[in-house]
């Protein structure tokens, strides 16, 4: 008899877990494993080597991850395309100009236009106007075009480690503690 429907409300949660194994392997696994890896690399080396919050570079490798380093790749090369549009747009926005609040969702919405219908890679297209909003939001808590410019390409900067550090942690680990493929996944 076969048992791969629903779980019985009567199953307890361990069993319930190990049916889910079962039916999904062990990528959720995987993937934490990469993620508390990647999470410590981030955290560690910016708090270590830098004065940088590592919130944003923790937020970006999170978003960054993946267990199977080729769809990593491709992610990261949308991210990076992406992150550099919204980080042009942004300064472009800044550099017009005083710290007007009226900077940021213009910057957003050009931001999204450009990746949308000029860089065409949907795969992170939504951080174009992300980096934008980051680059121009640090103008407009620091008052000050020249400190916000800074801050802003230094969260970028943040940003595109955390990215890095999913990158690599994902290849390491491909090749440390393969993930296996599943039979619908060939």
């Amino acid at each position: 008899m076969n048992d791969a429907g629903p779980p019985h409300p009567g199953k307890g949660l361990i069993q319930r877990i190990r049916d889910r194994l079962n039916e999904d392997g062990l990528a959720g696994v995987h993937f934490a494993a990469n993620v508390l890896v990647a999470s410590a690399i981030t955290w560690w080396s910016l708090t270590t080597f830098t004065h940088a919050n590592p919130v944003w570079a923790t937020a970006s490798m999170v978003a960054s991850s993946e267990p199977v380093h080729a769809k990593g790749r491709a992610n990261f090369r949308a991210r990076l395309i992406n992150t550099l549009v919204g980080c042009a747009i942004g300064l472009a926005v800044l550099a017009l100009g005083g710290d007007h609040a009226w900077k940021l969702p213009f910057a957003l919405a050009l931001a999204v236009l450009i990746s949308a219908y000029l860089v065409r890679i949907q795969v992170m297209w939504r951080q174009a106007p992300i980096t934008a909003a980051i680059v121009v939001a640090g103008s407009l808590t620091q008052h000050s075009k020249l400190s916000g410019m800074e801050l802003g390409l230094r969260r970028v900067a943040e940003v595109l480690f955390g990215c890095l550090v999913a990158l690599a942690v994902s290849w390491v680990m491909e090749r440390v503690w393969p993930l296996a493929r599943r039979s619908d996944e060939s």
